[in-house]
């Protein structure tokens, strides 16, 4: 890809154990006109001081690291008023496209997740997709994440949870009109902008304003965060 003319590359940080996987990425990226790697750790604590310092755009954060995990780097990084770096967006490499500490990490604030043995264009359509504020994954897969890794509830449970959960919903999504917990319940269900488009009958650059509206009125970062929300408010149910 070629960089728009005066338009400054996509800062990048790499964050892995392995210094063969992170000299591998860093052999890609610094390739890319558009990309420059600015620095990379080999565990999330060192990760945290260095990317305050050298104010990345991305950073791809690796999940089973010693001294301080992915997941709790990049709450640190995306929560933590002392530590977070305003605007930074976190990109998780798993070997597991189902593992649940990816999931934790998708709650803590990542972005997006990309397997480790993922090509080229793969990993560099990732990094753009989440540092122009997309997700690098499909909906559908965040979804499927949801259903195996939250808990499921004894039958007993299950119908005061979900009263609670629709109390939570009432609550949360307050502040959205109709058509919004629409197309907010819409990404739930992984259905892409063309997808909910053609299915309420919208431009697909209505649904686009909606998701904005939604994400600013919910104070949420991306479509990962939406499907997220989607589920825990009982908007999106776990399938029976």
């Amino acid at each position: 890809m070629t960089s728009v003319p005066g338009e400054a590359p996509i800062r990048l940080f790499l964050v892995d154990d392995q210094e063969l996987v992170r000299a591998g990425f860093r052999m890609v990226l610094d390739a890319q006109e558009d990309m420059t790697v600015v620095g990379e750790a080999g565990d999330g604590l060192a990760a945290l001081d260095a990317v305050a310092a050298t104010r990345p755009d991305v950073v791809l954060m690796d999940i089973r690291m010693p001294r301080l995990d992915g997941v709790e780097a990049t709450r640190r990084l995306i929560q933590d008023d002392r530590a977070r770096v305003e605007g930074v967006k976190v990109l998780v490499l798993t070997t597991f496209d189902l593992d649940e500490y990816v999931f934790a990490a998708l709650r803590a604030g990542a972005s997006g997740f990309l397997l480790k043995d993922a090509g080229p264009a793969e990993l560099l359509a990732a990094i753009r997709a989440v540092h122009a504020g997309d997700a690098a994954m499909a909906p559908s897969t965040t979804r499927r994440m949801l259903e195996r890794f939250v808990p499921h509830l004894p039958d007993a449970d299950r119908e005061k949870a979900q009263a609670a959960a629709r109390r939570t919903a009432a609550a949360r999504l307050d502040p959205l009109t109709d058509r919004e917990r629409e197309v907010l319940e819409a990404v739930g269900r992984g259905l892409t902008n063309a997808e909910i488009a053609a299915e309420l009958f919208l431009a697909e650059a209505t649904v686009k304003t909606h998701i904005g509206r939604v994400l600013h009125k919910l104070g949420l970062r991306d479509r990962v965060q939406m499907v997220i929300t989607a589920y825990e408010t009982g908007l999106v149910g776990r399938p029976e």
